[in-house]
């Protein structure tokens, strides 16, 4: 048996949307080549020389390690990658470090595994070109790369080296039985196929585009779910010269209920990697009248509410160069009530110095915004590196938050 994967209505209509309008904002050109982020929430001068200037004491950061006494301070702990039975009605969610996140949707049927879902898996030591330089891990994977169950879906958000590794996606893709798919954006293709991924089983996709993938979990049961692209605010790039030639994003997960798959139409966002707005200065604080990114706003009215929503929240400082491309707790939190999710568990820290804040930060600080947005305790936090979280489907999904 192998995994199917078609277009689903949401995809014709996308298309039919793209060809009545023409070409879509976030593409430069006519055919999609190369990309931008359309809106007032971006800063057109971002990256420019006299703008890097800030990002040199980040520089000197990606040479250092953090103090030993901060990473003891991490929690990391071996999946344990529980029975199908303790899955009724629940997503699971295991956190892999980073940004990379082991999903598994409900499944009713006894005894049977859900739908599976990688995302942004990255088991290197360095996220760089080469494993001799660059940033180094400060704390391990939770497990080996050969330790990850079968998975039906492997889904990027972005070629950026902390998002897109070739040595994992190499392993993990040339899994059988059956071999997953993959999920990335626009301008990808050619990667996978250098990889040796057949071009049946890739799937690269524009923002709003959506498949449906038919998964055979068991020899009896085949579990569906359908996965969009949807539009974030970032930028990509594995070298000099490929800067905004492959697009970024991130995706929604959404079970396929039938006669079969009972699956309660659980519904995931994984925001892979973004900002939100541009902050004038490295002070966070304001004006409160800065220009946001609508896309956030457009996936929560789109899908109505999420059960759970996997959000970056690390990375952001100095808060001038970086706020355009990453969220700092200030940002996420923002992003949790525009996309209207239940549940959120943040993302994007603890794994790669790869910016000017300490590394115990990001969830201290996600922790006073969300008091201050009167967010209730435990709706959006962080677990342990290996850590699965376990979170109940919405009766009446899509209704709101």
């Amino acid at each position: 048996m192998s995994i199917e994967v078609t277009e689903t209505a949401v995809q014709a209509s996308a298309r039919a949307e793209r060809e009545k309008r023409g070409t879509p904002s976030h593409w430069v050109h006519s055919t999609p080549t190369a990309f931008r982020n359309p809106w007032p929430s971006w800063r057109a001068s971002w990256g420019s020389p006299m703008d890097a200037v800030e990002l040199l004491p980040a520089t000197a950061n990606l040479f250092r390690s953090p103090p030993k006494e901060s990473v003891a301070q991490i929690p990391i702990q071996k999946p344990a990658w529980r029975a199908a039975a303790e899955n009724a009605h629940k997503v699971k969610a295991t956190w892999l470090g980073h940004a990379c996140f082991l999903v598994e949707l409900p499944s009713s049927v006894a005894g049977v595994r859900g739908a599976r879902i990688l995302f942004d898996p990255v088991f290197s030591d360095r996220c760089s070109p080469s494993q001799w330089i660059g940033p180094k891990r400060f704390t391990p994977p939770p497990c080996a790369l050969e330790d990850v169950p079968e998975v039906d879906a492997i889904v990027i958000s972005h070629n950026h080296y902390d998002h897109m590794d070739t040595t994992s996606l190499r392993h993990l893709l040339g899994r059988t039985a059956p071999a997953p798919h993959v999920f990335a954006p626009l301008g990808n293709a050619a990667y996978f196929a250098g990889l040796g991924v057949p071009a049946a089983r890739t799937h690269c996709l524009d923002w709003w585009d959506a498949r449906r993938v038919a998964a055979p979990v068991s020899a009896s049961h085949t579990a569906a779910f359908d996965v969009t692209f949807t539009p974030g605010q970032h930028f990509t790039g594995r070298g000099l010269t490929d800067r905004f030639k492959s697009l970024w994003g991130g995706w929604v997960v959404e079970g396929v209920s039938s006669a079969e798959e009972a699956s309660g139409g659980a519904r995931v966002y994984f925001a892979g990697d973004t900002g939100y707005r541009s902050v004038p200065s490295n002070s966070d604080d304001g004006p409160e009248t800065l220009p946001v990114c609508p896309a956030f706003a457009e996936i929560g009215a789109r899908w109505g509410a999420f059960d759970l929503a996997l959000i970056p929240i690390g990375a952001y400082a100095p808060r001038h160069y970086m706020s355009p491309i990453h969220c700092a707790p200030r940002d996420s939190v923002a992003i949790f009530r525009d996309v209207r999710a239940r549940r959120a568990l943040g993302m994007h820290w603890g794994a790669w110095v790869l910016t000017t804040e300490d590394v115990l930060e990001p969830p201290a600080r996600l922790a006073e915004e969300c008091a201050k947005a009167g967010i209730a305790p435990g709706a959006f936090g962080v677990c342990a590196i290996g850590e699965t979280v376990d979170v109940d489907v919405a009766v009446g999904a899509g209704e709101g938050a």
